[in-house]
């Protein structure tokens, strides 16, 4: 018998056996390095930022206690709800009145003022005749009738130049007339109305009057007067007559 010794035969079971655990190995190996590559996407991958709550203070919280403690009355008290305005019922009721009041005003003024006017003129065309017609009446008279004429004038006369006028004529103009045959008579080529109202007028009156003195020659004067009239009773008197 030889002294070698013989190895025993494998087996092969028990090398497939081998095979297959090396396999379950290599592929538990990668299951592995996936598991931990997934974990490491996993951990890289940023968490979100949490929001941290801020911790109260503890002197706002005694503020806010000390607020809550103060009495009620003085928090604001809301007053009554405002009424909102009808701009267009106050313009109707209040804007248009005032201005139909004012118009209206407006409309009697003008209309005052208009008849001011009228009748401004009418007294200035008036008076300039009554001035014309008055001095005519007064400087004219003839020896037979001259008592009568110029009494007749002193009507035509007020205030106290009708008193003065009455004086002259009675004390020189009559007896002088009657004892020396004088005649006179007076012409107004010219008036113009230096102002005129309702009540009182000026008249510029230019006299051109003729005097004839028994048998002699006539005399011719020439003169002009500032003539003022007064309206009296409806009338329009002569209150002076003053040579300019």
């Amino acid at each position: 018998m030889s002294s070698r010794h013989r190895l025993p035969k494998r087996n092969k079971d028990a090398d497939v056996t081998a095979e297959s655990g090396e396999q379950s190995t290599g592929q538990t190996a990668e299951a592995v390095e996936l598991d931990t590559s997934a974990a490491e996407e996993v951990t890289a991958t940023p968490e979100p930022e949490t929001e941290v709550e801020s911790v109260p203070d503890e002197t706002e919280d005694a503020d806010a206690a000390e607020s809550a403690d103060e009495p009620a009355d003085e928090a604001p008290v809301a007053g009554p709800p405002k009424r909102r305005i009808n701009w267009a019922r106050v313009f109707a009721f209040g804007v248009l009145p005032a201005i139909a009041l004012l118009l209206a005003g407006a409309a009697g003024y003008l209309k005052w003022v208009d008849n001011s006017v009228r009748n401004a003129e009418a007294a200035r065309d008036e008076t300039v005749q009554v001035a014309k017609d008055s001095t005519v009446t007064m400087l004219s008279y003839k020896p037979d009738t001259v008592e009568q004429q110029l009494n007749d004038a002193r009507n035509l006369l007020t205030g106290e130049f009708q008193e003065s006028y009455t004086g002259l004529i009675n004390d020189v103009v009559i007896p002088g007339a009657k004892q020396k045959q004088i005649s006179a008579v007076a012409s107004v080529p010219a008036a113009a109305s230096v102002s005129a109202d309702t009540d009182k007028a000026v008249v510029l009156v230019f006299v051109n009057q003729t005097v004839v003195v028994g048998q002699d020659a006539p005399t011719d004067t020439a003169s002009s007067v500032r003539v003022t009239l007064e309206k009296i009773d409806g009338r329009w008197l002569i209150s002076q007559f003053d040579p300019v």
